[in-house]
């Protein structure tokens, strides 16, 4: 990434406090043209509201409220969430640096946030008239879970029980990173290593630390924070039926945004949709299905969420009742960008940032399991570095490198 890449002013980064402010690692933001987050902002927002438009027969309040927002993204500064919306206090206590602002000048995490939050209110998703929780980005789900390379998928699972156990079990850690190229996952060859192994992909691998953490017998709790629905949630969900079936964890927790979100994070719904589809699957899928339909009767799988997964906020600012809940378990696994960009920190950090040093403020033991689909990253060697600055690709941002990393 060259010194180009979007940035905050000095101003903006001394007023953090912790080991950001300490390091001079400033906050990301827009207002680079050419630049990731640029491009979220000024090209994908736009296509995302279109295809929301073109996916429901909204009315014309509907339609002006998404023209309005198209304009003050593009041309106009930040206004705040209306008074009538039913968590207007919260976001003028985050937005109050930002509001009146340039949307491109603002954290672009924030930014983020705030597009989606700013997006529901414009369908009146949390109104009182017919769009009423109705999920914006379902179509899109439901059009992903029910496509042909899912069937793909959920048949090579049958090759794949049969597998050693060490085999399997990698393969299927391998799936639920790389999320919507989960079919490479399931993908093992007779007399092969497991896939991932030696994956050229991965940027950081403490998958060993990962297993370690969780001995199979230890009867470990552990907890899933999701990010994408589809593809995704679907080897999550395969993950945590393997980390029970072998009593790698007696008990999982995953966690789910608490509406939709960044447009494919998943809700409680489309756990749901998930395990239908798993559950409607011929052979291993559907014996996969069935095992966590009745984990969830047992309670040994439970699902929840909190209002803070859909605010703007680093993990680090997480309140106390959610930090609770993750020094009680064994280990945190956090899934996909989102969630690695407000664990360590939205900033333009060395790459080669301890990871255990961004995260030692995390209640307990934390993983996370990441595709690289944005500029933040931390806790690389200095050769790996070297290797994919000098390859020229846009390695940060396309999704074509992973990374597995565990702090105890």
């Amino acid at each position: 990434m060259t010194e180009k890449t979007s940035r905050a002013s000095g101003e903006e980064a001394d007023r953090s406090s912790g080991p950001a402010a300490e390091t001079g690692a400033p906050v990301i933001l827009s207002n680079e043209p050419g630049s990731f987050a640029w491009g979220v902002l000024a090209k994908r927002h736009p296509a995302l509201i279109q295809q929301v438009r073109d996916a429901f027969p909204y009315g014309r309040r509907q339609h002006e409220a998404l023209d309005a927002l198209l304009d003050e993204i593009a041309n106009r500064v930040v206004e705040p969430l209306a008074l009538s919306e039913h968590d207007h206090g919260p976001w003028s206590d985050w937005g109050r640096e930002h509001v009146g602002r340039s949307w491109f000048d603002t954290p672009f995490l924030w930014a983020e946030s705030f597009f989606y939050r700013r997006l529901l209110a414009a369908i009146e998703y949390f109104g009182t008239g017919p769009w009423q929780g109705i999920d914006p980005f379902a179509p899109f789900k439901q059009a992903e879970l029910r496509g042909t390379a899912v069937d793909e998928e959920l048949r090579a699972l049958d090759a794949l029980a049969d597998a050693p156990v060490d085999e399997r079990s990698t393969a299927l850690l391998h799936a639920s990173l790389w999320g919507n190229r989960a079919d490479l996952g399931f993908r093992v060859a007779a007399g092969e290593p497991a896939l991932g192994e030696a994956d050229p992909g991965l940027v950081a691998d403490d998958s060993a630390v990962l297993w370690q953490l969780l001995p199979a017998g230890a009867l470990s709790t552990v907890a899933v924070v999701a990010d994408n629905a589809g593809r995704e949630l679907i080897p999550d969900l395969i993950l945590i039926d393997h980390l029970l079936g072998h009593q790698r964890a007696e008990r999982v927790v995953l966690h789910v945004k608490p509406y939709p979100y960044y447009v494919s994070d998943a809700t409680t719904a489309d756990v749901v949709d998930c395990l239908r589809r798993l559950i409607q699957a011929p052979g291993e899928a559907g014996r996969i299905g069935g095992r966590l339909w009745e984990d969830m009767a047992t309670g040994h799988l439970e699902v929840r969420t909190h209002p803070f997964y859909c605010a703007p906020l680093p993990y680090e600012d997480m309140p106390e009742d959610l930090r609770m809940e993750f020094a009680a378990v064994t280990l945190t696994i956090l899934k996909g960008d989102l969630n690695y960009r407000r664990l360590v920190g939205d900033r333009l950090w060395d790459a080669t940032t301890p990871f255990a040093d961004l995260t030692a403020y995390f209640p307990g033991a934390v993983a996370t399991l990441r595709t690289l689909k944005s500029d933040v990253i931390v806790g690389l060697e200095q050769q790996t570095l070297n290797g994919l600055e000098r390859s020229g690709s846009a390695w940060r941002t396309s999704g074509t490198h992973a990374l597995i990393q565990v702090r105890r």
